[in-house]
């Protein structure tokens, strides 16, 4: 694993600006033996690190000459450019158990979708408890039995994975819906096409 540096930061809002505009993202490290402290990290090297060990991986994070293992905890980003403008790094304990999310990977077709059906998914993460050396890239979900009117909870899998899985047994992870009938077609395009009638600010008044 390679190390990722970093460097001590002040915290006044012109030096803030000035290390985004360096390249530089403004962090918190903080947690296991760490006491809150101000950094900057290279965005560069934020995102080659990420492509290498994944969004919930364990970084080795150099911080004021420390060698502290960490992983990123939060981030913000700029919605319009998309590059990142703030970074939470937590430090862990290696030996102690930690919660993260971790992203739900479907995969297999369904027999359902096969015939005509739609797969929903209304969760795309799973919060989990694990060792920070075992945390999943992701969590596959096979789909490749479920028929039309299945669903697929949290219960199904909980025995499948090698982790603690805290969400509700009952939480549905995935359901084949049927396929709309031509009635249920034909009702869905009248209300589309009533909402997009423009109003006619005044129409009908006399002037």
């Amino acid at each position: 694993m390679s190390i990722m540096q970093s460097k001590l930061r002040e915290t006044d809002k012109t030096t803030l600006r000035q290390l985004r505009n360096e390249g530089w993202i403004p962090s918190v490290v903080y947690g296991y033996k760490t006491e809150s402290t101000p950094i900057s990290v290279k965005e560069r090297d934020l995102i080659d690190t990420l492509h290498e060990t994944g969004r919930n991986g364990v970084i080795k994070l150099n911080v004021d000459g420390k060698d502290v293992n960490v992983v990123l905890s939060d981030y913000q980003s700029d919605v319009l450019i998309g590059n990142i403008t703030h970074a939470d790094f937590l430090a862990i304990n290696m030996t102690e158990e930690l919660e993260v999310e971790a992203t739900i990977n479907l995969v297999g077709q369904s027999p359902g979708e096969k015939e005509g059906g739609t797969i929903q998914q209304p969760l795309w993460e799973l919060t989990i408890r694990v060792k920070p050396s075992d945390i999943p890239e992701s969590i596959d979900v096979d789909v490749s039995e479920l028929q039309i009117g299945d669903t697929l909870l949290v219960s199904d899998i909980r025995d499948k994975v090698k982790f603690e899985i805290l969400n509700d047994d009952e939480t549905a992870l995935v359901t084949i819906s049927a396929p709309r009938t031509e009635a249920e077609m034909e009702a869905l395009d009248e209300t589309t096409e009533t909402k997009a009638e423009p109003e006619v600010i005044g129409e009908g008044k006399e002037a």
